[in-house]
């Protein structure tokens, strides 16, 4: 824990030192490519010593006036050592010299010869430059000489280097804006000056106007963190004792029960700013920039403490490190680090909390968990049958009621349902309600709504044969007898043979009397009975099975191997089995105790 005379962060350092970095990186690259591009142009003209050049314009005879030279004119041969080798090459027809302060261009028809057998290769014409001295005698000199062979010439009326140079300083602007636009989109702040700031949003007031009485189904999850919301509002009356609050809140539970919507009432009842983000905007493909948003993130919560940090997604950031692949995730294990010490190294009592949510708490990192971090994990688990219908209350307030429906009913044929859940079967039922014209949604549209969110869409258009039809009714009808004959299994509620989803050509809905969360033997059995009676009404009807069974055989036999592997109900004892067993003598025993079952 940070004294009151530590001296504090300044933020923006590392911001300003990555965007002067660019911008000198940017600089440097475009002077190479200039300096490169330069040296290319060079390299596409044919050079030639200056000595050289004045003995072919000495070769070049004088032209009469109104005569025209015949071809081949001016020959000289030259011995030039090129790449290690000696070459010797014959220059003729001089033609469109320019003549600047520090080179001499022209052009003329270039032949190489070969040093054995002197025989005359394929002639071509080049252009060709040759450095000479600035000086001003020798400028005379070579004016001279021009004039008297009749040499067609011109002085260079502006910089040579412009012209070869202006393509490469476009091209050279091109490629800065490219490379500018790529690390806007990949910065994701807005400019490379800003490529570690954080992706946080911040919300403002009028964005969270969100209270604890929007968030119905997990009362005991609110009574976890009221004191929270005491804190940010007085914190005085805890620090004048000497306490301090949790350094950090994980809400921990599965997905869709309002851990996100918990975190927003929070900031909402408590009125301060509410900083959102996921765990995945901090990753990013470079190392160290997910490590400079963490610091950047905590630098602007400083500044608007008392404030809220919300990391949604925890586990995308959080993961136990050294798991995986040899050597890990530098990137990820750098901007864990960032984490850890940002939130065990800033004073808690500046009214900075952390708060995360995650589905998957085993995955994450041991010391994220220990005290001085995430003190305290909250359960958001799925609401039992009142804490349903207390949700529902709540999603159904700007929708028009019939006065049939009966939302406990509703709660009561929903288990397992999580919040989420349910906000979509309310709006499932008022989208089915409008598609059939009425002014009012009814508890036929909750029941429809509810058995498509179980069992899926209708498939109307899936048309089966009469022999399909009678083995799926059978099929079906024994799966519900059976139901109905055991004394330990949910009452059944509806048989039907109209396909739905994705392969179910029929279904048996059962509908539980109320929540359970534990299960006898005896019941795991009478289960297992229930899905394996569809196969054998077939066997025992058409003394043949089908393909429609899959799925029950695949449920029968899950059930049957978590009773003898994981719930103790076998003659192998009352032990636990790892879900791997590299024992084969006892993947045998438990194979056979599973297919006794």
């Amino acid at each position: 824990m940070s004294s009151p005379n530590t001296p504090q962060r300044k933020g923006g350092n590392d911001t300003k030192s990555s965007g002067t970095s660019f911008f000198l990186y940017m600089a440097l690259g475009t002077l190479g490519i200039v300096l490169l591009a330069s040296l290319l142009v060079n390299q596409a003209k044919h050079k030639v010593k200056y000595p050289h050049f004045v003995a072919l314009v000495r070769a070049t005879p004088k032209l009469a006036e109104g005569a025209t030279r015949p071809p081949g004119y001016g020959v000289i041969v030259v011995t030039d050592e090129r790449d290690g080798k000696v070459h010797r090459y014959q220059y003729s027809n001089l033609r469109e010299v320019v003549v600047g302060e520090w080179t001499v261009e022209f052009k003329a028809d270039v032949a190489d010869l070969d040093a054995s057998t002197a025989k005359l290769r394929k002639s071509r014409t080049v252009s060709c430059y040759a450095n000479r001295s600035p000086d001003k005698f020798d400028t005379q000199q070579l004016t001279e000489l021009l004039l008297a062979s009749n040499v067609d010439w011109d002085k260079e009326s502006k910089p040579s280097a412009w012209r070869a140079y202006m393509p490469v300083i476009i091209f050279s602007g091109i490629l800065f804006l490219f490379f500018f636009i790529m690390l806007r989109r990949m910065g994701g702040a807005g400019s490379p000056m800003q490529f570690g700031r954080s992706r946080g949003k911040l919300y403002a007031q009028e964005d969270l106007a969100v209270s604890f009485h929007d968030v119905a189904g997990i009362d005991e999850a609110v009574e976890e963190v009221r004191e929270i919301v005491d804190f940010l509002k007085s914190p005085e009356k805890y620090q004048r004792l000497g306490g301090r609050i949790p350094h950090g809140v994980l809400l921990v539970g599965p997905p869709g029960t309002g851990k996100t919507l918990l975190a927003k009432a929070i900031a909402g009842e408590a009125g301060v700013p509410f900083f959102g983000m996921s765990g995945s905007d901090f990753v990013e493909m470079f190392v160290g920039v997910g490590a400079a948003r963490v610091r950047d993130m905590f630098q602007q919560a400083e500044s608007k403490a008392p404030c809220i940090i919300f990391i949604d997604e925890l586990d995308a950031l959080g993961k136990s490190r050294g798991s995986g692949i040899v050597g890990g995730h530098d990137e990820r294990e750098q901007t864990l680090n960032a984490l850890l010490v940002e939130m065990d190294g800033f004073d808690s009592n500046r009214g900075v909390i952390v708060m995360a949510a995650t589905n998957r708490p085993e995955i994450l990192d041991s010391a994220l968990l220990r005290p001085g971090r995430f003190d305290r994990q909250v359960l958001v688990d799925r609401p039992d049958i009142a804490g349903r219908e207390a949700i529902l209350k709540v999603h159904v307030k700007h929708v028009k009621l019939d006065e049939c429906v009966d939302l406990h009913q509703v709660a009561a044929i929903t288990p397992g349902f999580a919040g989420a859940d349910l906000a979509n079967l309310v709006n499932e039922a008022a989208l089915l309600a409008a598609r059939r014209e009425k002014n009012l949604v009814g508890m036929s549209e909750f029941n429809e709504s509810v058995e498509r969110l179980m069992a899926g869409l209708e498939k109307k258009q899936r048309v089966m044969n009469d022999d399909e039809k009678m083995r799926v009714a059978y099929h079906e009808s024994g799966h519900a007898l059976v139901a109905h004959s055991l004394p330990n299994t949910h009452p059944v509620h509806k048989v039907s043979i109209i396909p739905r989803g994705m392969a179910a050509l029929g279904y048996t809905m059962q509908r539980p009397e109320g929540d359970r969360f534990l299960m006898t033997q005896s019941e795991l059995e009478s289960e297992i009975q229930v899905l394996l009676a569809g196969i054998i009404t077939e066997e025992m009807i058409f003394s043949d099975v089908s393909t429609g069974a899959q799925n029950d055989l695949e449920r029968a036999t899950r059930i049957a191997r978590r009773m003898v592997t994981e719930f103790g109900m076998s003659r192998l004892g009352r032990v636990h089995f790892g879900s791997r067993e590299s024992n084969p003598f006892l993947a045998s025993s438990i194979g056979e105790e599973r297919n006794t079952l």
